[in-house]
């Protein structure tokens, strides 16, 4: 059986977190968020916040543990802490019907929301937050730390590199490259490469300015 796991993040993504672990009967321990204090979250209580060492240090042992704190900067800043003081890498957090192929690659603490597909041969890297519903389709490649919204569609062979932002059902045309840092606004069909740290918004999309 999986360890309980301790989900640092009681915001929206946490409480997505906390849906997908009940979905496959994973026991959430506890909560640690900077915001809400001594109060239940969905049932699960919020023992302290996000560096608490008292919790911390039960992560690898009796613990594993999930990112989800809302901001990527600071999600980024926990995972580092949790591989240098405490060697430990985050779980991945994925729900019960999406469907994950055999043949695609996971790299660690991402989350794949309900409905979600990630089809063969697809690489998925590390940190990334794949909303429900989403599509990343064959041989498409996904970075670190990248946001893809519900409903969008990362077409075969397209590239998402890390830290972009995919808009809730924007469609990432097969072969095209989403740079670094760049943002896809919500419905938008990406025809081609985004510069990195570019934003783009339309049919086809064009960038903003």
């Amino acid at each position: 059986m999986q360890n309980p796991v301790i989900i640092l993040g009681a915001q929206k993504l946490g409480t997505t977190a906390l849906d997908i672990f009940n979905s496959n009967s994973v026991m959430v321990y506890c909560f640690l968020d900077d915001k809400l204090q001594q109060e239940e979250v969905n049932n699960v209580a919020v023992m302290g916040n996000t560096e608490d060492n008292e919790f911390l240090k039960l992560v690898g042992k009796k613990c594993d543990v999930f990112v989800a704190v809302e901001d990527s900067a600071a999600r980024k800043g926990l995972v580092k802490l949790l591989k240098e003081e405490y060697k430990a890498v985050p779980v991945n957090a994925i729900h019960r019907f999406s469907a994950v192929s055999e043949n695609a690659w996971l790299g660690h603490g991402n989350l794949v929301g309900a409905g979600a597909i990630i089809s063969n041969n697809a690489k998925v890297g590390d940190n990334n937050i794949i909303h429900a519903r989403a599509l990343v389709d064959t041989k498409a490649e996904v970075g670190d730390n990248v946001e893809i919204g519900a409903g969008a569609i990362i077409n075969a062979e397209a590239v998402v590199e890390d830290g972009a932002f995919i808009g809730t059902g924007a469609v990432v045309v097969s072969g095209v490259k989403i740079g670094k840092n760049a943002r896809v606004g919500a419905g938008s069909v990406v025809v081609a490469d985004v510069p990195a740290k570019a934003t783009v918004f339309g049919n086809p999309a064009a960038p903003v300015k």
